[in-house]
C-alpha cells in the first residue's frame, strides 16, 4: 500500500514540473519572438537608411564626396550635399 501512495505522489510531483516547464517555455517563445521582431525592425530601418546610398544622399546629409550625393555635388567645407 506505501508504495503505491509513493507513486501517486512522485506522478503529482512529475505532473506539476512539467506544468512549470511548459509554462516557462511558452513565456521564453513569446519573448524570443518579440526580441526577433524588434532586431528585425531595427534591421530593416538600418538597412533602409544604409540603402539610400545607392540613390545617393539627399540635401543636407553628410557626403565624402560628390558620387554620395543624389545631387551630384558634395560640399567640400561642410560635407554635406547640396
Amino acid at each position: 500500500m506505501g508504495r503505491g501512495q509513493l507513486s501517486i505522489e512522485m506522478m503529482i510531483l512529475l505532473v506539476v514540473i512539467l506544468g512549470v516547464v511548459v509554462f516557462l517555455a511558452n513565456a521564453m517563445m513569446k519573448s524570443a519572438s518579440k526580441a526577433s521582431e524588434g532586431i528585425e525592425t531595427k534591421t530593416d530601418s538600418i538597412v533602409g537608411s544604409s540603402s539610400q546610398g545607392a540613390y545617393g544622399i539627399a540635401s543636407g546629409g553628410f557626403c565624402a564626396s560628390d558620387a554620395d550625393c543624389a545631387s551630384g555635388s558634395c560640399n567640400s567645407v561642410s560635407y554635406k550635399c547640396d
